[in-house]
């Protein structure tokens, strides 16, 4: 896969349909390698026109790894946060936002429909935020404003996906994304064993495991304040898309941030929960490019 450079870092990436099509820019989640967004769902939506680009976020993957920026200590920067404070960290999610928009400056592309996942979704929205010109479209998927008492997730599966594998051999750090994989799977869309483990060993085999990487990036979901306010300046055609039984983050992240943004749509996918599972590739390419063919056209 190609790298280009972004915003002072390499940034890995792989595009699917031709280059002159409009640009459809994936934003991953934490911890969540680019492969993570299915290729059937990209080239699904590739052969519907549109340019699908997926890349690394920093620090995850074969992008750059800021090996030289220490690990910050969770615990005490929840403990600043709770205390009302905006504890200083080794970057933002307005960086990531900024590595995402850097992205698009190497490849030559004016404006995007900006897609993302998760924490993907956090950084689709600052790049809708800081760089309006930038975004065609926005899709924020099973994501978040932020809000400090919105509901919490589910304590168990939190525990899950923040828990560190037992050791970095093959073997642990495969059961471990195993163990994450069925954290956060969805009941109405099962995955099976099987494809759970090919995706685990992919995704071990493609780049080494990064522990100070991933909590650089749990230290800038952490630091992030709201972004309720800052959304209603959003003008560009907005899709909040989530799964009724998602255990990461509830519904009511949604609806917030649909209520939060001008003109937003919002679809609540009865028994999808947190991840892209094959049964779940058909919906998400749906509900992804009808939205996005529809922007497009405007």
């Amino acid at each position: 896969m190609p790298q280009v450079r972004a915003n002072g870092i390499d940034v890995e990436y792989e595009s699917f349909g031709r280059d002159g099509d409009p640009l459809i820019l994936l934003i991953m989640g934490f911890a969540a390698q680019l492969i993570s967004w299915p290729e059937a769902l990209c080239q699904g939506l590739a052969a519907k026109g549109f340019r699908v680009v997926r890349f690394d976020n920093r620090d995850i993957g074969k992008s750059t790894h800021l090996k030289d920026l220490p690990p910050p200590d969770a615990r005490a920067l929840m403990a600043e946060v709770m205390a009302g404070n905006r504890p200083d960290v080794p970057y933002t999610l307005d960086d990531m936002a900024d590595d995402a928009v850097g992205l698009m400056d190497a490849l030559g592309v004016e404006r995007a429909h900006i897609v993302g996942a998760s924490m993907g979704g956090m950084i689709a929205q600052l790049v809708a935020i800081n760089h309006p010109a930038r975004a065609k479209s926005l899709i924020s998927i099973m994501s978040t404003t932020g809000r400090r008492d919105l509901p919490p997730g589910d304590r168990e599966t939190l525990s899950v996906l923040f828990r560190p594998p037992k050791s970095e051999s093959r073997d642990d750090l495969i059961d471990a994304s195993i163990l994450v994989q069925k954290a956060l799977s969805s009941p109405g869309f099962p995955t099976n064993e099987a494809e759970m483990r090919a995706i685990a060993e992919r995704r071990t085999d493609r780049a080494p495991f990064d522990a100070a990487g991933l909590a650089r990036q749990s230290a800038a979901l952490i630091a992030a304040p709201p972004r309720n306010t800052l959304l209603r300046q959003v003008r560009c055609p907005t899709l909040v898309l989530h799964g009724a039984d998602d255990p990461v983050i509830p519904a009511a992240a949604a609806k917030d941030t649909a209520e939060s943004i001008p003109g937003a749509e919002l679809i609540i996918v009865p028994g999808m929960g947190h991840d892209f599972g094959t049964a779940l590739v058909a919906v998400y390419l749906k509900h992804i490019g009808d939205f996005v063919s529809k922007a497009q056209a405007l």
